[in-house]
């Protein structure tokens, strides 16, 4: 199998007017900004077929086409940081995150991020892009991700992301007392005047994310989400949506209201929750070598547990 990098993603019509290179990043998350700068400046990032220049203005509708050789991440350094994992062989390694680890290196995290504990766990991974990471959890979102060793694995794991086929479902704990189940089927994009915000948005990238109601507890729900898409807080702008905005959630959530009726010990277990209350907890992938379906599961860390103990006192009462 050739060792090159093959990849080939079009533009949507939201597209038009947008960089070529933020478009770039934008479809082919996998790679850094700088390697795909690198890539776009020689040649081996096109559109339509034809180099363009990084500040290029696309049109929406583009074929974007990467034919590359890999080469070593230089730009971002080996450290021994703590790291559990769930699962590893030769192909890929499954990870249970923690909250508060920042997944990749970016402009106020410019160390300490899995990335960096990943070059120290295994220096071969310089050789596949990202270390060999292929999706990403939000900072304060706890979980099991898989990381590809080899860039056959990598490119492997990629297409099933692309293509559905990997299966990815989370735990939540919300505001409300949400229904059995349902699906939310709504497009999401950058937040029309808080831009660091995404928000569902007529035109935004489809997004369609199933939930099930584990348990209710009055003012609270225990949910389980899969998700068809993995578009960028996906799950917490899509409970935010429905009106059951994920506990914790300094940028989606809400306030408690002073007249929800609770208990005084309730009230601050949630207040003081120190981030979203979302953790990734099944994976179901095709391994890339052998082909075998191979599910993995990361328990629910203790915050959340805790959490959910708490309710489980209040709803007993």
């Amino acid at each position: 199998m050739s060792d090159r990098i093959r990849q080939q993603h079009q533009t949507s019509p939201e597209h038009a007017g947008a960089r070529f290179d933020q478009a770039a990043a934008e479809l082919f998350p996998a790679f850094s900004r700088a390697r795909l700068q690198h890539w776009i400046k020689s040649g081996a990032l096109t559109v339509d077929g034809r180099s363009q220049r990084p500040a290029f203005r696309l049109a929406g509708g583009e074929t974007l086409t990467l034919d590359a050789e890999p080469e070593p991440e230089v730009d971002v350094v080996a450290q021994p940081l703590e790291l559990s994992i769930v699962h590893s062989d030769d192909s890929l390694l499954v990870l249970d995150k923690a909250a508060g680890m920042v997944v990749h290196p970016a402009a106020g995290n410019p160390d300490g991020t899995l990335q960096n504990a990943l070059l120290h766990l295994d220096p071969a991974l310089a050789q596949v892009p990202r270390a060999g990471i292929v999706h990403r959890l939000d900072k304060d979102t706890s979980g099991v991700m898989v990381v590809a060793r080899t860039l056959q694995a990598h490119t492997a794991l990629v297409r099933q992301l692309q293509e559905r086929s990997m299966s990815r479902i989370y735990h939540a704990v919300t505001h409300g007392c949400m229904s059995a189940a349902g699906t939310v089927d709504a497009p999401i994009g950058r937040h029309p005047r808080q831009r660091q915000k995404m928000a569902v948005v007529s035109g935004g990238k489809p997004a369609v994310s199933h939930y099930r109601r584990l348990r209710g507890y009055g003012h609270f729900s225990h949910v389980e989400v899969s998700l068809e898409s993995g578009r960028t807080h996906q799950i917490r702008v899509h409970m935010r949506h429905l009106g059951f905005p994920i506990v914790g959630d300094s940028v989606y959530g809400r306030r408690l209201k002073k007249n929800a009726p609770m208990p005084d010990d309730l009230r601050t277990v949630i207040e003081s929750f120190p981030r979203q209350a979302l953790h990734a907890r099944f994976l179901s992938l095709e391994h890339p070598e052998h082909r075998q379906t191979m599910k993995f599961e990361a328990v629910l860390p203790d915050d959340m547990a805790d959490l959910l103990s708490a309710l489980d006192r209040f709803d007993s009462r």
